[in-house]
């Protein structure tokens, strides 16, 4: 199975702490945060990566390269101006052409997950996408996602700025390959405009209690470089 990483985003929120760089580079112990990524889908057996690049597509390029030091293949789907991340997905789909379903991950977050109790999730459950969520403390700056007791996702609620605790998306879905007739062509969002549009074709959630971070802010890019050893050792474990 493939996977998709998105890593083309502008990353505004975080130019105050790595300025010359895109988000996903952003660098946590002695390497780019999107190399733990790439080395945690390595771990587990997936080795057909294609990264949708877009703001300073060039330095992931050249970081990265064809994969092979990683162990995997990576191909790349550049966009030239901004998309979103369902209009990045969108472009690559003319990579996907023989997938019957396929991974994708934000570039900017990481998740402890076992991806093929994922992927059995997905196909027992015979949605046309699962959504991986992990319960947190404070959903203030989140969107929350509800979820029904058969795992089905009931709604996608915006995100209140209450320091309350909930559930929310974790970056990282299973899509089955008819996902793309449902994204418009154009820039696009996926949380915010194509996922509510798909509830009734059935969206499931698969909850995780394991560790999760997401580098979108100067104070959780830092949370993220303090527990860079606890974050390679969850991106290296063999489930």
């Amino acid at each position: 199975m493939k996977a998709v990483l998105l890593v083309g985003g502008l990353g505004t929120r975080l130019r105050s702490a790595v300025a010359s760089l895109p988000k996903a580079l952003a660098s946590v112990g002695d390497r780019p945060f999107l190399e733990l990524l790439v080395r945690q889908l390595a771990r587990q057996g997936v080795s057909q990566l294609v990264m949708c690049t877009g703001y300073l597509a060039a330095q992931i390029e050249e970081t990265l390269g064809d994969g092979d030091r990683f162990g995997v293949k990576i191909e790349y789907s550049r966009e030239v101006v901004p998309l979103g991340t369902g209009g990045a997905l969108k472009l690559a789909q003319r990579y996907m052409q023989h997938e019957s379903e396929f991974l994708v991950l934000n570039g900017d977050s990481f998740l402890q997950i076992d991806f093929s109790e994922l992927i059995s999730f997905h196909q027992k459950h015979d949605g046309l996408a699962t959504i991986a969520v992990v319960p947190v403390q404070n959903a203030s700056r989140y969107g929350t996602v509800q979820v029904e007791a058969d795992d089905r996702v009931l709604r996608f609620a915006e995100k209140t700025g209450d320091n309350v605790p909930g559930i929310i998306n974790a970056g990282v879905y299973v899509f089955g390959s008819a996902i793309f007739t449902e994204i418009p062509e154009g820039p696009t969002s996926l949380e915010r405009d194509v996922f509510p549009n798909l509830l009734e074709q059935g969206v499931y959630a698969f909850e995780q209690n394991r560790l999760f971070i997401d580098i979108g802010t100067p104070d959780d890019y830092g949370r993220a470089r303090e527990m860079y050893n606890r974050l390679a050792d969850a991106a290296l474990y063999k489930h």
